[in-house]
Order: C-alpha cells, then sequence, then structure tokens
C-alpha cells in the first residue's frame, strides 16, 4: 500500500496526539501479556506503552513510509517489537496470538468484516482484541459523518470511514464483548466526525 499524502499527515498527527488519545491507548495496552498482533501500527505510537509482561509484539503496517519509522519505534520500545509490511488480509503467523491490538485501523480497512473474522482465528482461545476505534455516532452528527464518507474524508484519511458500526463487526464475527464504553476525544460541540471513539476489550470464546 503506497499513500504518501496520507504517511505525512498521521506522521504530523502522530507526534502532535492530544493527550486524551494517549490516555485511552494506554488504557488499551494496560494488562496486555504474552505475544500480541498490532493491526495498523502507524508510526508505532503504541510501541513505547506495552507493558512488560509482554513477552513479543508483531506489528502490521503496510504503508511503507510509515513502516519506516515503526521500525526506529520498535528499536526503543521496552518490549521486543517486529514490524511488518504485509497487510493484515494476507499475514499469517504459525502461532496464535494472546491478544491482537487495533488503534484507529479499523475505520480505514475495506472489508472489516472478514478481518475480524480472521483476527478472531489468530487468537489463542481465551484470547482478548483490545480495541480503540472511531465508531458510528448518531443524530446530526451521524449525518456529518455520512457525507464525510461519501466525499473527500476516506481519500485524505487513508481511507478512513467515520461512520461504521464496528462494535457491531467484532461481535458478529464470534467475539464476546466484556468491557467496551464510548468517550469524546474532542468536545462533542466541535464538528469533527471523528470526535467518538469505541474503547473495548473482547474476547474469543
Amino acid at each position: 500500500m503506497e499513500n504518501p499524502f496520507f504517511a505525512r499527515m498521521w506522521t504530523v498527527m502522530a507526534r502532535r496526539e492530544p493527550e486524551s488519545i494517549k490516555r485511552l491507548r494506554r488504557e488499551n495496552l494496560a494488562g496486555l501479556s504474552g505475544r500480541v498482533l498490532e493491526v495498523g501500527a502507524g508510526t508505532g505510537t503504541n510501541f513505547e506503552l506495552y507493558p512488560d509482561t509482554v513477552t513479543e509484539v508483531v506489528a502490521v503496517e503496510p504503508e511503507r513510509r510509515l513502516a519506516e519509522q515503526a521500525l526506529q519505534a520498535a528499536a526503543a520500545a521496552p518490549v521486543r517489537v517486529t514490524v511488518s509490511t504485509d497487510t493484515v488480509e494476507r499475514f499469517s503467523d504459525g502461532e496464535p496470538f494472546d491478544a491482537v491490538v487495533c488503534s484507529l485501523v479499523l475505520c480505514s480497512i475495506d472489508e472489516p468484516d472478514r478481518v475480524v473474522r480472521q483476527l478472531l482465528s489468530l487468537l489463542k482461545p481465551g484470547g482478548e482484541l483490545r480495541y480503540l476505534e472511531h465508531v458510528a455516532s448518531s443524530g446530526a452528527r451521524a449525518r456529518l459523518q455520512k457525507i464525510a464518507d461519501a466525499t473527500l474524508w476516506p481519500r485524505m484519511g487513508g481511507n478512513c470511514h467515520t461512520h461504521r458500526h464496528t462494535e457491531d463487526t467484532i461481535v458478529g464475527a464470534g467475539f464476546e464483548v466484556s468491557h467496551a464504553r464510548r468517550e469524546w476525544v474532542v468536545p462533542a460541540w466541535v464538528p469533527v466526525p471523528t470526535s467518538e471513539v469505541a474503547i473495548g476489550r473482547a474476547v474469543k470464546p
């Protein structure tokens, strides 16, 4: 995947990420252990936040420019991180994972239903999906999201689609959601389609 405009934009955004997102990233990774698959690692923002109970992170990032930065972040991470430039659709690994981490990535995948089912297959029984994702809002913001998704937003945002019912997709794939809530990462009155996120844990039965 080649998206130089988005890679440049995301690099700038990652360096200026608000504390509201950083706090949720830390929460999303808290308590993880064993082998972890991170999908859509971007510049490696999460790497420094993994607890030392994690033995290995396999990070998938198909955009070459972002993967190069993720490799630099991996070298400074407190846990062992391997960066792969495969797409998650093509990724395979001989050993099942204890957890999968998705941070602001399921909004940009072409076939989220298929991909989340694949993530389920890559986990051990009892393994967790940790997710922090843009999700569909309701009311006036839902209308704003639908307009954004039908116009320039996906082209500018690396295929980001803001009006996705991601939690329904996770349950539909066979996961059992154990903890979940929604939060505003910017004030609700600000007309940004990605203001609301869902953070949660889902378990493979």
